[in-house]
Order: C-alpha cells, then sequence, then structure tokens
C-alpha cells in the first residue's frame, strides 16, 4: 500500500479509543474494572428527563434552563510563560474559537504585531462547574500551555485552579478550585439527544461574561477533522453534536444544556470562512466529557479500550474508490465501516472478527459513519464488553468483543504502568549523521509528538527539537532515553537545541 493510501486511510486500531493518555494529577487507587467507583459527579436529582419540543412552554424552558446554567459557567484566564513569537500558520478552528484576546494562538504565542502586555492573560475561554466541591470541566486547547489559570465566577469572585488532567484526543480538560458548596450542572445523556431538539450554548463569547444564546440539535456524529491537527492528539475522537445555537470564540469550553438545564455537550468549536458565527457550532458530547474527566480524577489518565481494528468509512466515496482501485475490490459506498485490518491479541481478533467484515451496529446501535463508531467506543474502557453486528459475504453476524488497552490487556493502568515516553510527554526518533554535523552535535533525537502541558513541553522542548543529552549522558535512540530514566526519580536534566538551534539546558521532577 503507498504513502498517500496510508495517508487518506489512518489506522483506527489506535483512534477508536476511550480517549488519549492524560497527564493527572490524581493518584491511582485501584484496579477494579467495576463501574460502581465512576459516579463521583452525581446528579442533584434523578427526575430530570430531556425536554420535548413544546413549543407553548419553551419561553419558560429557556428562563428556567439559563437560570440554573448561568451561575454554573465560568471564565477562564490563561496565563503562560511562553516567549513571543512570529506566527507560522494561520489560524484554525480551534485559535478562532478560543478567545485570544492579546490576538495569539491557542498555544499562548502571539502575533509579532499584536503582543500582549506583561502579566496580561494571553487566552480567555469558559468552563463548566461539574461539583459542588470545585471541579471544572473545558477544553484542553483553552488550558494549553498555561502557567496559570484564573477563574472568574458569575458572581465575580475568583480563584486559581489546579490543573488536574487533560486529553488531547478529546479536547477536553479537568480543572480544580478550592471552594465548597458551587453551584453546579447536571450530566445529561447525549445519546439521548434528538436532532431537532432545543438547546443552550452558555459561555463568555468576545469577552461578554454570562451569554446564553438559543437554537437546536442541527446533527449528530460529526467528524470535521479538527482534533487531528493538534500534534499532542495522536487518537483523535471525533463524534461531535452539531448545533445552530450561537457560539463565538470565548464559548470554547462553555455549557451546552438541554431545556432542563443539564448539561449535554462542552462548547468546542465552529465552523466559519471569518471566525465567527456563521451557524453551525460543535460540542463534545456530554457522555463521552464524564468518562474522560472521571478517568481523571480516579486514575489521572484516561483508560482507553480498543476494538483493535483499522477500518474503512464506507460513507466516503473518495477513499472508497481509491481502496478499491489499490486492493482491486469491489466494495459498495453505503453505511457501516469496512473492516481493513484486525491487531493481534485484539478483543476484535478474539472475537473472530476478520478483514473485509462490514461493522453494521455496536451494541444496537447503528453505526452509519465512522464518527458514530468513535463515539460509542470512546465512552468504554478496556474489559468492557460490545456486541459487534457485522456483515461477511453478505451475511449478518454478531459476536462480543472485550475490549483491551493499546498492550492487550483488559486491566485499568495506573500511572506507574505508563511508559517513559508518556511520563514526559513525547516520542524520539533517531537523527542521521548528516544532521548531527550541520548542528556540530555527536549524539541526539529529535522530539516528536510533543505533549502539550507535558513535562518536556513545559521546559519549552517543542516538535522536531534535538535533545542530545539527558541527566549528562548521550543519547541517540528512544531506547537509550527508557534505559536513563526507567525507575528514576528525582530531578532530570535536558539538553537539547530550541528552534533556533541554541544549546538549551532545563530540567523537570520525573513523575
Amino acid at each position: 500500500m503507498n504513502n498517500n493510501l496510508k495517508k487518506l486511510f489512518p489506522y483506527a486500531l489506535v483512534g477508536i479509543m476511550s480517549g488519549a493518555t492524560t497527564f493527572g494529577a490524581i493518584h491511582f487507587v485501584g484496579s477494579s474494572n467495576s463501574n460502581s467507583d465512576f459516579n463521583y459527579f452525581q446528579p442533584k436529582n434523578s427526575t430530570a428527563k430531556f425536554a420535548g419540543l413544546n413549543t407553548s412552554a419553551v419561553g419558560d424552558d429557556f428562563v428556567k434552563a439559563a437560570q440554573i446554567s448561568i451561575p454554573a459557567v465560568v471564565s477562564i484566564k490563561r496565563y503562560s510563560n511562553a516567549a513571543p513569537m512570529q506566527r507560522m500558520q494561520d489560524q484554525d478552528l480551534l485559535d478562532w474559537f478560543f478567545r485570544n484576546q492579546m490576538g495569539g494562538d491557542r498555544n499562548g504565542q502571539p502575533n509579532i504585531q499584536n503582543q500582549k502586555p506583561k502579566n496580561a492573560p494571553d487566552g480567555m475561554g469558559s468552563g463548566v462547574i461539574i461539583s459542588p466541591d470545585g471541579y471544572i470541566v473545558t477544553n484542553n486547547h483553552v488550558v494549553q500551555g498555561a502557567s496559570k489559570l484564573e477563574i472568574v465566577l458569575s458572581n465575580k469572585k475568583t480563584y486559581i485552579a489546579k490543573l488536574i488532567g487533560t486529553d488531547a484526543n478529546s479536547d477536553i480538560a479537568l480543572l480544580k478550585i478550592e471552594e465548597k458548596g458551587l453551584p453546579y450542572l447536571n450530566f445529561g445523556n447525549s445519546d439521548a439527544v434528538e436532532v431537532g431538539q432545543w438547546v443552550l450554548a452558555v459561555g463568555n463569547p468576545l469577552g461578554l461574561n454570562s451569554t446564553v444564546t438559543a437554537g437546536i440539535i442541527s446533527a449528530k456524529a460529526r467528524n470535521i477533522n479538527l482534533l487531528g491537527r493538534n500534534t499532542a492528539a495522536k487518537n483523535p475522537i471525533e463524534s461531535f453534536l452539531q448545533t445552530d445555537a450561537a457560539i463565538n470564540p470565548g464559548n470554547s469550553g462553555g455549557a451546552l444544556v438541554d431545556t432542563n438545564g443539564n448539561l449535554v455537550g462542552i462548547n468546542s468549536a465552529i465552523s466559519s470562512n471569518t471566525g465567527y458565527y456563521e451557524g453551525y457550532g460543535f460540542a463534545v458530547p456530554s457522555n463521552l466529557v464524564r468518562k474522560i474527566v472521571e478517568d481523571i480524577k480516579k486514575f489521572g489518565l484516561v483508560q482507553r479500550g480498543y476494538l483493535g481494528i483499522s477500518l474503512l468509512d464506507l460513507s466516503q466515496d473518495d477513499q472508497l474508490e481509491q481502496y478499491n482501485q489499490e486492493n482491486k475490490t469491489n466494495f459498495k459506498s453505503g453505511k457501516g465501516v469496512l473492516v481493513r485490518e484486525v491487531s493481534e491479541k485484539s478483543g476484535a481478533k478474539d472475537a473472530g472478527i476478520k478483514t473485509g467484515d462490514i461493522i453494521t451496529a455496536i451494541d444496537n446501535t447503528p453505526i452509519t459513519s465512522q464518527a458514530i463508531l468513535m463515539g460509542i467506543i470512546g465512552e468504554k474502557r478496556p474489559g468492557d464488553k460490545v456486541m459487534v453486528t457485522y456483515l461477511r459475504n453478505g451475511m449478518e453476524n454478531k459476536a462480543t468483543v472485550t475490549l483491551k488497552d493499546q498492550n492487550g490487556s483488559t486491566s485499568f493502568r495506573s500511572k506507574a504502568d505508563m511508559t517513559i515516553n508518556e511520563k514526559i510527554g513525547a516520542d524520539f526518533e533517531p537523527i542521521d549523521q548528516k544532521v548531527k554535523v550541520y548542528y556540530g552535535i555527536e549524539n541526539g533525537v529529535v522530539a516528536k509528538n510533543v505533549v502539550a502541558d507535558g513535562e518536556l513541553a513545559k521546559i519549552n522542548v517543542s516538535e522536531n527539537n534535538i535533545i542530545f543529552e539527558i541527566n549528562g549522558k548521550p543519547v541517540n535512540s528512544q531506547k537509550d532515553i527508557e534505559k536513563i530514566l526507567t525507575g528514576y526519580k528525582g530531578t532530570v536534566s535536558v539538553k537539547y537545541l530550541d528552534d533556533n538551534g541554541r544549546i538549551t539546558s532545563r530540567g523537570f521532577t520525573m513523575p
């Protein structure tokens, strides 16, 4: 298979899972796969239901939902120590949607023409209080690169937040402020949300605090190929709720609620040619949000469940046509996803799923696109079982698949189980002799997939920087780094070439 085809059809082996590895601050408290311990964010009451489209009561419903949600939606001011630098590319949708009052991008890099004043925030967004003791959910891109996060409640009280953990794959982050008795929102069931249902978007767009706009759910399970632009999102999960409620830069991380004031999504992006509202916004579904933040709180990292397949979305005609040409097959465009490859030691392999099978349903939910499948699996953990319905040679079959993690295990992972790459937040590739000669160094590896807010990112190591020494020892491969840091505790010293080719020495405490 040629390189172009590989680019067109990225493997879902890694993408179809419950989220990215997260670097949180919560101690691992157990290894049982029981879901009974994942109910920290309890509802205030259990009687709320999704509102029907009763237009005679819409006005009152909007008032009720606004009164419930406004006190629980906060403003987030992001401060960073990033040095001003000229922008290298146009802003993408996340940049536009993230309120950046100083003109910079979501990584805290201001435009050289419009640099931020000293001690001023370099970005602002929204967040949602989800428990009375101060847990707040927002977008990863709102807090990415922050050295300090200031929370402003609707009553203007301010707090400094602790970053508990982030997940670039779903663009979700969990924060904590020290307070009790706070207003908060219940998690609604985003799977039960229907197209055409009324919703409200609550946030702080364009510096206008506590703004409420109304619209409907205009689509579900949207994949807009956005999160993959972030190099930290190795396996992005995009199964957005689409809404026509007006949202603008600054709504990012804010609440999408139903008419009972239940949280059904976290607003994350807009589709726009100008960067401002043109009719379409996208929110991370609340069921996925809840799963991610409960994992972060309990384990400090997201528990990832895999089917263990790579796939082709049969609704994508151009990709299907090229696949058929390259593989001399004759698959037809339609509903479902084609299994292109099955990984060894995977749940799919154990269940007898084979290359060429077409998955049409999971747990009796029809699979009409890859985004729907990703959304369903994204809410699961290793050890969870799903019923997969698939076609083989035109005949329908069913199989129970036990999801596994990337290493083929059904057990939960703790921070102690993380690889060295996960702990310090990057992958590493060797460099050739020509590069070493050019920079006048004898050793080195290039940093790849640098995780925002990972240990290396915190000391300003960025994508494609060359690291040539760790703890005073030369490194030429990923194995060299693993040998030096495996079992190591204490301060890690790193020597690397920065973006300008200068030798830089920095350090961090091994997590």
